[in-house]
């Protein structure tokens, strides 16, 4: 039963039941039951559009402002507004933030937990540590979730996939791919999420002979490598376009990858790309 037809059932008059009662034994809220719309008047209605029409202008420019800022930018354009106002306005016209969500792969109690064990570790060549995390993507209509498998020493990104939900099994297919390439990893390093403590994920490494390295809760930076991936993805791909759906995301997420690889020099890697580290081609100076 829903909350309208909950306080429809409310009967005001009724012989044994005190309108109080009635309101308990529903779960309906007596204030709420009291209250009756008040419309708005037209010069108000009016203020309201025009703050509308300025929302979306800021929120088109930036993408990353939450109600505060909106707030703050909209008084410096002249607005009386409050952040209440804008934050129900915001929702109203589903403008939300971009910002990092939490809890993108959530732990399995039930799932075993491994150790971290690149603490100290001097990564010194290819395939050393090869290493796997999962970010999102906001899309038009929903989310895109990326995951990649990449090499520590190279930066390269070795795989990648792209998917509309979270489970487990486009983890799995990055990997695969990854290993289909003839190589493989000493140590291979992931956060506790579910989609990597699971006996799919965790099975099909220690079928390959790969020791199995997890960063310790809350700690993003025993992860740096790819969390600093992340950030170029989103800032140099992501950011600049607007993907309409997930098939476009893909395949403008490829050609970014096949430059990241190929042809983007880091500045960490003396100016060489991935691909040419990861190949050998170049060596890069000890320490």
């Amino acid at each position: 039963m829903t909350l309208a037809q909950r306080r429809a059932a409310l009967e005001p008059g009724h012989p044994r039941l005190s309108f109080r009662r009635q309101c308990v034994l529903l779960g309906v809220s007596r204030s709420g039951t009291y209250y009756r719309p008040v419309a708005i008047h037209p010069e108000a209605r009016g203020e309201e559009e025009r703050l509308r029409t300025r929302m979306f202008a800021i929120f088109t420019r930036a993408p990353v402002y939450g109600y505060r800022r909106m707030a703050a930018q909209l008084r410096r354009d002249g607005h009386e507004v409050n952040g209440k106002r804008v934050r129900r306005l915001m929702r109203e016209m589903g403008l939300k933030a971009i910002c990092p969500k939490r809890r993108l792969s959530a732990a399995n109690r039930q799932h075993r937990k491994c150790p971290y064990l690149l603490s100290g570790v001097k990564i010194e060549r290819p395939d050393q540590v090869w290493s796997s995390d999962i970010t999102y993507i906001r899309l038009p209509k929903g989310f895109c979730y990326l995951t990649a498998v990449m090499d520590w020493h190279s930066r390269r990104v070795l795989s990648w996939e792209a998917s509309g939900s979270l489970e487990t099994d486009f983890c799995l297919t990055a990997l695969e791919r990854a290993l289909a390439g003839g190589r493989c990893p000493e140590i291979f390093n992931t956060d506790q999420g579910c989609q990597y403590t699971s006996e799919a994920f965790t099975g099909r490494l220690e079928t390959a002979g790969i020791r199995i390295s997890m960063d310790g809760k809350g700690r993003c930076f025993d992860n740096i490598f790819t969390e600093r991936l992340w950030r170029t993805v989103k800032y140099e791909e992501v950011f600049l376009k607007e993907y309409a759906d997930l098939a476009e995301a893909r395949r403008e997420l490829g050609k970014f990858f096949e430059w990241h690889n190929g042809e983007r020099l880091h500045q960490s890697l003396e100016y060489c790309t991935p691909a040419e580290i990861y190949e050998g081609r170049f060596l890069l100076p000890a320490g």
